[in-house]
């Protein structure tokens, strides 16, 4: 058994719902606990009803005696943490809840792993392990000539969504140092898939698309990132949980450096195929372009040859076979995008993006 924490999330979800999808004899159960803010969505989970394998409990990381108590009621062979507020647009309204979360709640979560931990027996406790995903933002900005992040780059984090998973990484490495808990933490770059939250690009612009909406691209939109199929992303979960060493860093990438213009183009581009609009025009006449963000960074690229020579992993995905299968799952849920599009969703978009200043 494992627990799985933030496992109702757009990662998350998809890893719980990976790793229970193989034959049922072959799967190890999983105890997944998630605080279900707005970004954490039961509907992810659906297919899972009724599965005996998969527990579910509403819960917060930060809570240290339900933590404890799951961790004694279920003795998990590893945790895998997921649970974090990650939108960075959100961290600059409002910061304090990534500090809670990211910070405060992975403590606390680290602190009642490390009591269970020094308890087990000798051979649960060797066994055990503790992984943190991380991102690739830890980093910081890369110079548009500047050789891609690899483990050993130093954390230079520039928003207070990236400096709450530095401190958590910190945190993770120290508990490692200090205390001997077993261990490892992933750094991702930039996913995209199905049952991403639409406030992050690639599901945003599909869904303004669709609904005839303005798609706003920040600033010029050059800002380069590295895009992974998140689907890609859990299996290198999986492996390093498999045979990472400990208290190592293996960073996780999709070997697809793309400006977000770029991105835009090529998600208009697949609509125009898919679900071609009624007036005959192009998706790409939609876009506009807004204010950029404060503190953007400019470009993030993840070298990720170290897992692939340690572990034997790399993506199995190219971008462009990635992001059709994208599109067309959101082509293919509209009941999931109207689910998630509250209230509370739209004023923050119409807060976030707030009118274009230039067409």
């Amino acid at each position: 058994m494992i627990l799985v924490t933030g496992g109702a999330g757009f990662i998350g979800g998809n890893f719980v719902l990976d790793w229970l999808a193989g034959p049922a004899e072959a799967a190890e159960s999983v105890i997944n606990l998630d605080k279900l803010t707005y970004a954490g969505n039961l509907e992810n989970l659906a297919s899972l009803q009724g599965n005996p394998r998969h527990v579910f409990v509403q819960g917060d990381i930060g809570d240290s005696a339900l933590v404890a108590r799951l961790l004694a009621e279920h003795r998990p062979r590893a945790v895998i943490n997921f649970a974090a507020e990650s939108h960075v647009d959100r961290s600059i309204h409002g910061a304090e809840d990534f500090i809670q979360t990211n910070i405060v709640g992975t403590f606390r979560l680290l602190e009642a792993v490390r009591a269970h931990w020094t308890a087990l027996p000798a051979d649960e406790k060797s066994a055990f392990r503790f992984l943190h995903v991380s991102t690739d933002e830890v980093y910081g900005s890369l110079a548009p000539d500047a050789p891609a992040f690899t483990e050993t780059h130093g954390f230079e984090p520039n928003s207070p969504y990236s400096a709450s998973k530095a401190a958590s990484d910190h945190l993770v490495r120290a508990w490692h140092h200090t205390h001997g808990l077993p261990v490892l933490t992933t750094n991702c770059s930039n996913n995209y898939g199905p049952l991403h939250f639409p406030e992050k690009l690639i599901p945003l612009m599909i869904v303004n698309a669709l609904a005839g909406k303005p798609l706003p691209v920040y600033g010029d939109g050059m800002q380069v990132r590295d895009w992974l199929y998140v689907k890609d992303h859990c299996s290198a979960i999986r492996r390093v949980l498999e045979g990472g060493r400990l208290g190592e860093t293996y960073n996780v990438g999709g070997w697809n450096e793309k400006p977000n213009l770029e991105i835009v183009h090529t998600v208009c581009a697949l609509l125009d195929e898919l679900r071609p609009r009624s007036d005959g025009q192009p998706y790409a006449s939609q876009i506009s372009y807004v204010k950029d963000r404060p503190g953007h960074d400019r470009r993030y690229a993840i070298d990720a040859r170290k897992i692939e020579r340690e572990l034997g992993w790399k993506p199995a995905e190219t971008f462009e076979s990635g992001i059709r299968k994208t599109v067309q799952w959101y082509l293919d849920h509209p009941d999931w995008v109207a689910n998630v599009q509250s209230g509370s969703y739209r004023q923050w978009v119409q807060t976030q993006y707030e009118a274009p200043v230039s067409a």
